[in-house]
């Protein structure tokens, strides 16, 4: 069983930065992609950023050019560091995994304020 646990949540101002991390439990090159997720309550779990196992990343427009994914394959650890936070990037950061099957993590709080 693969277990993924983010850390590094807050709550920031506006213009700040934050950076999540995610252990993972097992080798994160056993993975087909790592990513990051955002979801705000009763709304859906969207993409953020994704990094691939050759080291390929992809963003949302949203967040491009203010967050970048980046991985320790030593630690076994995706962070995502994000920076010039906005208030409406306030949300629940679910790192994702993909392998064998879709993996998530628990989920941290972000929640920029204006």
């Amino acid at each position: 069983q693969v277990q993924l646990a983010e850390s590094g949540g807050g709550l920031v101002q506006a213009g700040e930065s934050l950076r999540l991390s995610c252990a993972a439990s097992k080798n994160i090159f056993s993975f087909t992609a790592m990513g990051w997720y955002r979801q705000v309550l009763g709304e859906q779990r969207d993409l953020v950023a994704r990094i691939s196992f050759g080291g390929r990343t992809n963003y949302a427009d949203s967040v491009k050019g203010r967050f970048t994914i980046s991985r320790d394959s030593a630690k076994n650890e995706v962070y995502l560091q994000m920076n010039s936070l906005k208030p409406e990037d306030t949300a629940v950061y679910y790192c994702n995994a993909v392998g064998d099957a879709n993996y998530w993590g628990q989920g941290t709080q972000v929640t920029v304020s204006s």
